[in-house]
């Protein structure tokens, strides 16, 4: 099977043609393939197949085999797959991911994508369909009690479910140690991705993930739409927000008129390369 490794600040999944290529159990090969000792190493694995709605569709898998609705730093190396292996020459794209339709501009440097703008639709509040256990209709600066100690939390989807929550220093935080118990929460009926949060003034903040189904990850597309809507929901910030992650910088736009999120960061290719039929 022929497969590309690209990542997006960090964020690396494996990616593969679903037009020329077929896997038989793709959630077995998918945790073979992320895993960074006997395999390739990713946060997981995209397949990029036809679509009766959209351009292209990603079917997004998390390292431990398990579907995903969507993926901001996936979403952009799809847009850079499928302009830079001539599978289209627009520059302007839709990808269908979990039978949502997203909205992606290519921005081309010596005929290879180097940066993608998408529009990442609007963020759902509505807590049940986040979805997210609570009183209340929207969860906004909201007490969750977690091993114990008190956290406040913001919930947002971005097509799936985020808790963000603000602290002073996320630099020390342990991560491994605490984001399991939020993904596996009970409170999360399809457990959730969590977002650490340090905000660094108006425009920036800073932001660890811990990624459901994956662990902590060096980026997050959809986790940086997220806490940039959190942040001015909690009045912490303006509308554009430079979120910093562990593998760089992603740029998030929250247009309050139109409600839509628009996300802008890197896509890049690491290498290509073929696995031996009997090891997916």
């Amino acid at each position: 099977m022929k497969f590309t490794k690209m990542h997006g600040c960090g964020n690396d999944y494996v990616y593969v043609n679903g037009f020329t290529e077929k896997v038989a159990d793709k959630p077995k090969a998918v945790v073979a393939l992320s895993d960074r000792h006997f395999g390739i190493g990713s946060d997981g694995v995209i397949f990029i197949n036809p679509s009766q709605q959209a351009d292209f569709e990603m079917e997004m898998y998390n390292a431990d085999g398990t579907r995903a609705e969507m993926c901001g730093n996936g979403i952009r190396c799809v847009g850079k797959y499928v302009y830079d292996h001539g599978m289209t020459d627009k520059t302007s794209i839709t990808v269908e991911s979990f039978g949502k339709v997203k909205y992606l501009d290519l921005t081309v440097e010596n005929g290879k994508v180097v940066k993608v703008k998408v529009n990442m639709g609007k963020p759902e509040l509505t807590a049940k369909d986040v979805p997210v256990v609570s009183e209340h209709e929207q969860v906004i600066d909201e007490e969750i009690i977690v091993k114990g100690k008190s956290y406040r939390m913001t919930c947002v989807s971005m097509g799936n479910p985020h808790a963000v929550v603000f602290m002073d220093d996320v630099e020390h935080l342990a991560i491994e140690e605490i984001g399991p118990y939020f993904e596996n929460h009970e409170r999360f009926p399809n457990r959730t991705n969590t977002e650490f949060v340090q905000v660094i003034d108006d425009s920036h903040v800073k932001m660890r993930v811990w990624e459901r189904g994956t662990g902590e990850t060096l980026a997050c597309g959809t986790g940086c739409c997220a806490t940039a809507v959190a942040c001015v929901l909690n009045h912490l910030t303006g509308e554009h927000v430079t979120v910093q992650v562990l593998g760089g910088e992603i740029e998030i736009y929250w247009d309050q008129q139109e409600n839509l999120v628009y996300m802008t960061g890197p896509a890049v290719t690491v290498f290509e390369g073929e696995t031996e039929e009997a090891y997916v």
